[in-house]
């Protein structure tokens, strides 16, 4: 996998609000983990790729100016990390674990305290 052009499709799908291209890089029994999920869904673990998918379409209602500035990524055993800047200069990251059919299992989103 090109770590690089994954980072930049993620970037692409998430700056756009297109859930569909968000969407294509995650399986569907995807686990997903981010303390951002609880106001929304009262709870910190999601699973399934339509849950999943319910939860960014809330999220991006709620945020229609969401940008995401990819900063760096971080390439590991079947699994990356991308750093990146969201539309407050926020810094956060998101940790990706891939299956053999090179599609997001597990993840999770981890956001510095404000």
């Amino acid at each position: 996998m090109d770590c690089g052009k994954f980072a930049e499709s993620w970037e692409q799908g998430w700056n756009s609000h297109d859930l569909d291209l968000i969407m294509s890089h995650y399986s569907d029994d995807v686990v997903f983990r981010s303390r951002k999920a609880i106001p929304l869904v009262g709870k910190g673990e999601i699973h399934g790729k339509q849950s999943l998918r319910e939860y960014w379409a809330a999220a991006l209602d709620r945020q229609p100016d969401l940008k995401f500035r990819v900063q760096d990524v971080f390439e590991g055993y079947d699994m990356l990390v991308i750093s990146y800047l969201n539309h407050h200069d926020v810094l956060a990251t998101e940790t990706l674990y891939f299956g053999q059919d090179g599609k997001v299992f597990q993840a999770a989103a981890c956001h510095r305290p404000a």
